[in-house]
């Protein structure tokens, strides 16, 4: 379920907060490639297989990868 997860702006910024490259826009943190927007960058990310690049793999995993540690950081904190 969570690999068909979509992932959303927040999830790409959150991914590197350093992204942002001055007067350049975004860069893709899986093929390092710069984007003007943050817009023009989730789209490469939706439609990276069709260009060739795995870039949507990365960012799913990742994002799982954050669910799975909230989960566990949630798991082990005391309820009060």
């Amino acid at each position: 379920a969570s690999d068909r997860a979509s992932i959303t702006v927040r999830d790409i910024l959150t991914a590197s907060p350093w992204q942002l490259v001055p007067q350049c826009g975004y860069q893709c943190m899986s093929c390092c490639r710069i984007f003007p927007t943050l817009w023009s960058l989730k789209i490469h990310i939706q439609h990276s297989s069709q260009e060739g690049y795995s870039c949507k793999v990365y960012y799913r995993r990742l994002k799982a990868l954050w669910e799975k540690e909230h989960k566990e950081q949630e798991a082990a904190s005391p309820q009060g």
